[in-house]
């Protein structure tokens, strides 16, 4: 089962496929895709940013498209893969209030798992999907759109259930933590202080550890560990030395970045480079 969907006149792209999407991801690369990986009845072996990760049965994961991929092994699955041209999670936000959980949040591996309630209505919602992938017609391209519309909704209220996020629609302190990990993400190359991120939100510092506080989170600590997250990327997957890396992700001196990866890893960049050529 492939389907396909291309809009030429905007680059948009949307894929919706079996297993056999996964094939090509033998050894790692990025997805380059917003991409969902649902296993749908057996376990599936990936390694995600260098990490090794099992997706158990009947869960969904999501997946950026700046996300490094390996499928170790492999079992029946079905596979949402979209570009920004095709939906642009971002100019969306305010629609399906993803951006910060489900895509471009401080947890870099989110999935929830689906039980029989949840299985029926995503197998049903999927269904919809393939009838609208065979029907072509000049409302086609938003048909899709709004069948992922409402997968992504349905899976970020999945997953902030998951995490026990039961704010109220007034509540801002979700909100308030979303805003702030895509900010992380916009800027964590240039900008390592709280203090930034707080102006931009027109917050205190103070002001935002207090409310993460209540949800469990550091903002220094989200900080930090994006920052350790891209560095490990850069270590694993390019051949770039500690230093470039250090001055790509906004260090002038290499010393301040291996300093932090050591108290984040326990390891300097250069030793837990020397482990992975020894295959650790």
């Amino acid at each position: 089962m492939q389907y396909q969907f291309k809009e030429f006149s905007t680059n948009a792209l949307l894929n919706v496929s079996d297993e056999t999407a996964l094939v090509s991801f033998s050894s790692p690369k990025q997805t380059q895709l917003y991409t969902f990986i649902w296993s749908k009845g057996q376990l599936i072996e990936l390694v995600i940013d260098g990490v090794p990760f099992t997706l158990m049965p009947h869960t969904i994961l999501a997946l950026t498209p700046i996300q490094y991929l390996q499928v170790t092994h492999l079992a029946k699955a079905t596979v949402y893969q979209f570009n920004r041209e095709f939906y642009c999670i971002k100019d969306h936000d305010q629609e399906v209030s993803c951006v910060g959980i489900l895509f471009f949040g401080n947890s870099n591996i989110p999935t929830f798992a689906l039980n029989s309630t949840e299985q029926h209505k995503f197998n049903l919602l999927h269904e919809v999907f393939i009838d609208e992938l065979e029907t072509k017609d000049t409302i086609q391209a938003e048909m899709l759109r709004m069948l992922m519309a409402r997968f992504i909704i349905k899976s970020t209220r999945l997953l902030k259930e998951k995490n026990g996020v039961l704010e109220t629609p007034k509540s801002s302190k979700v909100d308030l933590l979303r805003s702030f990990n895509f900010l992380v993400e916009q800027h964590f190359r240039n900008e390592h202080s709280v203090g930034f991120y707080a102006d931009k939100l027109h917050k205190s510092p103070k002001t935002l550890s207090n409310t993460f506080a209540k949800l469990n989170q550091s903002p220094l600590q989200i900080i930090h560990e994006r920052i350790i997250l891209e560095a490990k990327r850069l270590l694993i997957y390019t051949d770039k030395p500690a230093k470039e890396i250090a001055y790509e992700i906004g260090f002038d001196d290499a010393s301040h970045l291996s300093r932090l990866f050591k108290k984040h890893t326990s390891q300097s960049p250069s030793e837990f480079k020397k482990q992975l050529k020894k295959g650790y």
